[in-house]
């Protein structure tokens, strides 16, 4: 179960709606798929859909799509409708594809620029990209800001943090494992016992060390 997402626990899918149309937030929810609170929101149609939390987001808020004049904290709009220096998140890398930037808790992005054919955006990396006018964001900043900020003080509480999302931890070194569980293992400490070159070809499993390098060593001045 290590390497199995646990699917079945998970909330649903966080995306902006494909309609034009005001919602309602019915509750705010834990995603164990999602490092950010997420709240339930009814829209007008009747359908009900999951979105990010933003901060300073109730129980009871109204929430735009696409329409309005009024930037709450929230509400989805194109680029191009979004002023400079607002603060954004869940960007949408094509129009309509439902948000797929910047969806960590305690992110966000920056409008910085806009023209006609191209609107740049200070991403959480601190890079600047240039995306469609049509392209939507969230107005806000994703909430669980603080997340990591606490910490962990003891390896226990890291294993039971791991093992509710089904990640590999401890991580160690391939010569230090066993050799049923790496190409590397085996009894004979460093000592590798073959080749830490793999090719192109080689299985899963086996393509662990330099794959496919086009050389090795130190290059000669």
């Amino acid at each position: 179960m290590t390497y199995r997402s646990p699917s079945f626990r998970f909330e649903g899918k966080v995306k902006h709606s494909h309609l034009e149309t005001m919602g309602k937030v019915l509750d705010i929810i834990h995603c164990q798929g999602h490092s950010a609170p997420l709240i339930e929101i009814e829209y007008l149609t009747g359908i009900k859909g999951l979105i990010f939390a933003p901060e300073g987001i109730k129980v009871g808020d109204e929430i735009s799509v696409g329409t309005g004049e009024e930037l709450k904290t929230g509400c989805v709009f194109p680029l191009k409708d979004i002023p400079e220096g607002t603060l954004v998140h869940n960007l949408e890398l094509r129009p309509g594809d439902g948000g797929k930037l910047v969806r960590a808790s305690g992110s966000f992005a920056k409008v910085v620029a806009k023209t006609e054919k191209a609107v740049r955006v200070k991403l959480p990396s601190n890079k600047e990209k240039s995306f469609l006018p049509n392209c939507r964001a969230a107005i806000g900043i994703i909430a669980g800001g603080g997340r990591l900020e606490k910490p962990l003080m003891k390896a226990g509480t890291k294993f039971m943090k791991m093992r509710a999302k089904n990640k590999l931890y401890p991580k160690v070194q391939g010569i230090s494992m066993n050799a049923v569980d790496h190409p590397f293992g085996g009894c004979h400490s460093t000592h590798k016992g073959r080749p830490t070159l793999s090719p192109r070809s080689a299985p899963p499993g086996r393509k662990v060390g330099k794959i496919a390098p086009r050389r090795t060593g130190r290059r000669n001045k």
